[in-house]
């Protein structure tokens, strides 16, 4: 992919991650962050095959804060990883990947769900919305969350709960939340999808765009997935 359109949807998705998750967002040199304001209140910096000046940019205003995560998109791991221990920056997670997919001849009505036990229940906002699966009793089964940006549906937080994985679930919420958004006229999908999840986004025709490597201040050993 050139880079002009890898930054071009990494630019999409964070304006609807943090949409969907009301994080308040601001530009660092150029480049897209967003602030945690549910996890340390801190920055997360994003870039897209940064040149080796934008990097070290970059790498001073994630070094700034032991909290602060900068996310690349590039599938050269090795070239940023080394920039990084040039920076003094660490690896915080290199497993996860940008995903895509084309809505087009793909079915957006809302799915039935095939299980008596479970209650499909969902809030749309304005150009977003939150989708859950739970018992009549209240318990959380599965749940989702999507955000329209510049005509991407871009997916958040795609969980199943452990009691009641293998029974598709993971499947609906993302069938449920495209029929939810389908009136704002999304026609491609965009997402930051963990290992575990690919093997469920590649078998619903998802395709891999670009690896995501996040870095951080060595001092911090943990820090958050983007896609929990």
């Amino acid at each position: 992919m050139a880079e002009a359109e890898l930054k071009e949807l990494l630019a999409i998705w964070v304006e609807g991650w943090a949409s969907s998750r009301h994080y308040p967002t601001q530009r660092v040199g150029g480049f897209s962050a967003a602030q945690l304001t549910d996890r340390t209140s801190e920055w997360v910096a994003f870039a897209a095959d940064p040149s080796d000046d934008e990097f070290a940019r970059l790498a001073e205003f994630t070094a700034a804060s032991q909290e602060r995560i900068l996310t690349i998109l590039t599938d050269d791991h090795l070239r940023f990883r080394t920039l990084a221990e040039r920076h003094g920056l660490g690896v915080l997670g290199a497993d996860q990947e940008l995903m895509v997919m084309d809505f087009e001849g793909k079915d957006v009505e809302e799915p039935w769900l095939n299980d008596d036990e479970l209650k499909l229940k969902t809030n749309i906002e304005e150009r977003s919305a939150t989708v859950t699966v739970a018992t009549e009793d209240g318990e959380l089964a599965a749940s989702g969350h999507v955000a329209v940006a510049d005509g991407y549906a871009v997916f958040d937080r795609i969980v199943t709960e452990p009691n009641f994985r293998r029974r598709g679930l993971g499947s609906f919420i993302m069938r449920a939340l495209t029929a939810a958004v389908s009136e704002h006229g999304a026609d491609q999908g965009l997402l930051i999808a963990s290992i575990d999840g690919q093997h469920l986004y590649h078998h619903l025709g998802w395709s891999d765009v670009s690896g995501v490597l996040m870095l951080k201040n060595p001092a911090n050993p943990d820090g958050p997935s983007l896609s929990d």
